[in-house]
């Protein structure tokens, strides 16, 4: 759904887009998500199973090649005191002190400080949070069993259809495709990059959730927030995650395949975070997922490795959380399109429209391809009234 004609949006003040700008470059050098990101998982699995499923080498990650030291220098150097307008400053303001905390994560990854670090930019479990992915855990099943018939060459075809689709409505939508036989996740996006795993299986019903997942929240605004005069709306504004991690599961739902094992998933994801945060490792955390609550072998094994990412990364809380706050959001009959006009944080609602008011930011260019189909009006409606825990699929829709 494009915006058949751009409205021109206002250029930031000289100092606010110097600042913008130069906050932009340090968050694509920062790349901590890489940095805390395990390789050789295959290896790892197989010596975890070789222990009878007790012990764990340790986790072994790529280095950055940044002067963390110097990169900090540059980063606070940066004159957001002096930027023309209040409301420019505080945004600016957030997004270094951010980066400065992603800079620490980095600098402390599997030391002592790590997990107090995580915390301080991500936050904990709440008991709330808890309590929910308790429930979801007891209380809801698995979907329909699907066989896994569906392989990269098929997934990267339906990549491509769907990255062309997006092309065609608009020129310069774009995005770098790159498949990877190390990674932990089915697919990714970082910093506009999509990653898929090179040996990945999945049901066919599962390709386009999964796509409208990556495609159409997280490459989606980053396109639309190119198109916005602060650059931060691009690669996103200080605790972005929540709000894009909460879109992309929705986009599932309202693309016709929640199932249930994904909020299952989901769940154990906080439950694992709360786990780690406690001092309990791999082994722990394996056992009681695929034990307890009977996750299967492989979601359990990187659920528990994820959580224990640089000594204890409590980010992956935010994909329950996120979407907790999305569907209060609904709930109380949020505007849904203008989530889209770039990468940020629900409580940055208020500060956008005085960005819009001030001419900085504009209507999205582009909406996800999925709210074009027919079904799409109704499913919104259903988010609007339905609980967390019952937002799932017994079985993808026809």
């Amino acid at each position: 759904m494009p915006v058949t004609q751009r409205p021109s949006v206002r250029t930031l003040p000289p100092i606010a887009a110097r600042v913008d700008a130069e906050l932009a470059r340090l968050d694509a050098e920062i790349d901590w998500l890489l940095a805390l990101s395990p390789i050789g998982n295959v290896a790892l699995w197989e010596s975890f199973e070789a222990s009878g499923r007790t012990s764990i080498p340790p986790l072994n990650y790529i280095d950055l090649d940044l002067d963390l030291h110097e990169t900090r220098q540059r980063l606070l150097a940066l004159p957001v005191e002096e930027i023309e307008s209040p409301l420019l400053s505080t945004l600016l303001s957030e997004k270094q002190r951010e980066l400065d905390r992603m800079i620490e994560l980095v600098r402390l990854r599997d030391t002592a400080g790590f997990v107090n670090a995580s915390l301080d930019l991500f936050g904990g479990v709440g008991p709330a949070l808890s309590e929910l992915a308790q429930r979801i855990l007891e209380e809801v099943n698995p979907s329909v069993p699907l066989t896994a018939d569906t392989g990269i060459d098929a997934v990267l075809e339906a990549v491509e259809s769907e990255l062309d689709w997006y092309r065609e409505r608009s020129p310069d939508f774009k995005a770098d495709v790159v498949v990877d036989t190390d990674l932990n996740s089915l697919m990714m996006v970082s910093h506009g990059t999509f990653y898929i795993d090179g040996n990945l299986r999945l049901p066919a019903a599962r390709v386009q959730p999964l796509i409208q997942h990556e495609i159409g929240t997280h490459v989606v605004t980053r396109h639309n927030g190119r198109h916005q005069a602060l650059t931060q709306l691009e690669v996103g504004l200080a605790h972005y995650d929540a709000l894009q991690e909460g879109l992309g599961v929705l986009a599932e739902f309202l693309a016709g395949y929640l199932p249930g094992e994904r909020l299952r998933v989901l769940a154990a994801r906080v439950l694992a975070t709360e786990m780690a945060i406690n001092g309990e490792d791999v082994p722990a955390i394996f056992d009681v997922l695929h034990e307890t609550h009977d996750l299967p072998t492989d979601d359990a094994f990187d659920i528990a490795v994820r959580a224990l990412r640089g000594g204890g990364l409590t980010k992956d809380a935010v994909y329950l959380g996120g979407l907790c706050e999305l569907v209060d959001y609904l709930h109380a009959d949020g505007p849904f399109e203008p989530l889209f006009v770039g990468k940020f944080a629900l409580s940055h609602r208020s500060v956008l429209d005085q960005l819009v008011e001030e001419g900085w930011v504009g209507p999205p260019d582009l909406l996800p391809r999925y709210t074009t189909t027919p079904e799409f009006r109704d499913r919104l409606s259903l988010c609007r009234s339905l609980p967390v825990d019952r937002l799932c699929h017994k079985e993808p829709a026809s």
